[in-house]
């Protein structure tokens, strides 16, 4: 008889940003003329820097040619972007990262569910909390989480971010071998600084933890004096790989882009990491398309630099209007500054999915309830600032005008 990876099972309900879009249809199909304005999934709004659709269209253009046809590619990625993204990415910051250490993907998404492959499925997982929900899920899948109740898993080490700690997690005690960083942090908008990651790069070392660092929204901090890549931090090229996003960057949400950095220094049980990933790679995935690859590259032009700091800057005055708007209107709000989301408390103490569907109904605007990122997250809202301009401070105004 057939059986069934049965993990998926134990899954509880949908995929967060599944379940918000569920909702917000419903309430559309049962409101034919409402004005719906969409602040929940973090998908962008804005086309694709000009640099990087001429890239593509460049890039199509030899593969209509014998002579330029591209067909396989490296698995790691061409070095054309390879080394691109380590002389803007890595390099201005005194990241001491090769090219040769760096894996093209279709986007951090995946690469973050994925690099669990090449690690023991008894592996101990800590996670921040509240939490990107794939890091979860995917470990869910895989058997690490262990049973699902009351909202949590139990064996999945969560290290809360609550406002009494200022959105970043202490030290665990139970030491995990798998530990999931993001910042700037998704969903609470919170960034990191030197000397907070500083004793978690020391921690990995001492106890032989990886950490997962998910650092797909270092484009949008404003603050020079913030870490931009764990590699700042001396030590982690021993510990972490990171993962990045030409999603959130340039706008490649729907065209798919970002990479891996796994350091030639980091071993666990004298095993390369680099080459375990390389073999997953090798076996599971094809390589980015040439075409994405140039349009990717095509972000650290001249024009695609200017193009891609108005597109920044743009959502990031988005994220002032929101932040300003709902702290105007007395709410408890954070993040905003160096990242491209919101996170606050619903007022008076309502749950998180209760507020989402208040703010759905009478105010139409569709948001993402906390409690989906986590324990932790019961009772706080996250808003993106990845909308239009207008439509953004209409949502504000329509917000305040419930409260």
């Amino acid at each position: 008889m057939l059986k069934l990876n049965g993990n998926y099972l134990k899954m509880p309900g949908s995929y967060l940003f599944a379940e918000v879009a569920r909702r917000a249809a419903a309430f559309s199909g049962a409101h034919p003329g409402a004005d719906v304005i969409k602040l929940g999934i973090g998908d962008v709004t804005l086309p694709l820097p000009r640099a990087c659709v001429d890239a593509l269209k460049r890039a199509a253009d030899e593969m209509g040619s014998k002579d330029t046809f591209m067909g396989y590619g490296p698995y790691e990625g061409y070095d054309f972007l390879r080394e691109a993204i380590v002389e803007h990415d890595y390099a201005p910051y005194g990241a001491k990262i090769g090219a040769d250490e760096l894996f093209i993907s279709d986007g951090a998404k995946g690469d973050c569910g994925n690099i669990g492959d090449i690690f023991s499925q008894d592996c101990v997982v800590a996670v921040c909390d509240p939490v990107y929900p794939v890091y979860v899920d995917a470990n869910a899948m895989s058997g690490r989480a262990g049973d699902f109740a009351d909202g949590r898993w139990d064996n999945i080490v969560y290290m809360p971010c609550t406002s009494d700690n200022g959105f970043f997690p202490a030290l665990p005690e139970r030491v995990p071998d798998l530990i999931y960083l993001c910042f700037p942090n998704n969903p609470t908008g919170m960034a990191a600084t030197r000397e907070q990651l500083r004793p978690w790069v020391d921690y990995a070392n001492e106890h032989g933890s990886v950490i997962l660092y998910d650092a797909a929204y270092r484009a949008y901090m404003t603050d020079p004096s913030l870490p931009r890549s764990i590699y700042e931090i001396p030590g982690a090229e021993n510990c972490a790989i990171e993962f990045g996003s030409f999603s959130k960057t340039a706008g490649f949400t729907g065209t798919r882009c970002g990479w891996t950095v796994i350091p030639r220094a980091l071993r666990r049980g004298g095993e390369s990491l680099y080459d375990m990933w390389m073999r997953h790679q090798s076996t599971k995935y094809n390589g980015t398309s040439y075409v994405i690859q140039r349009a990717a590259e095509a972000v650290y032009s001249p024009e695609g630099q200017a193009q891609v700091a108005e597109m920044i800057g743009y959502y990031m005055e988005n994220a002032r209007v929101i932040r300003q708007g709902l702290s105007a209107a007395g709410l408890e709000t954070y993040g905003g500054s160096d990242s491209p989301y919101i996170w606050f408390r619903a007022p008076e103490g309502q749950d998180s999915w209760s507020f989402f569907d208040r703010l759905l109904s009478e105010a139409q605007v569709v948001t993402t309830p906390g409690s989906g990122f986590g324990p932790s997250g019961e009772g706080f809202i996250r808003v993106t600032a990845f909308g239009d301009a207008a439509r953004t401070r209409e949502a504000v105004e329509r917000i305040k005008s419930i409260l």
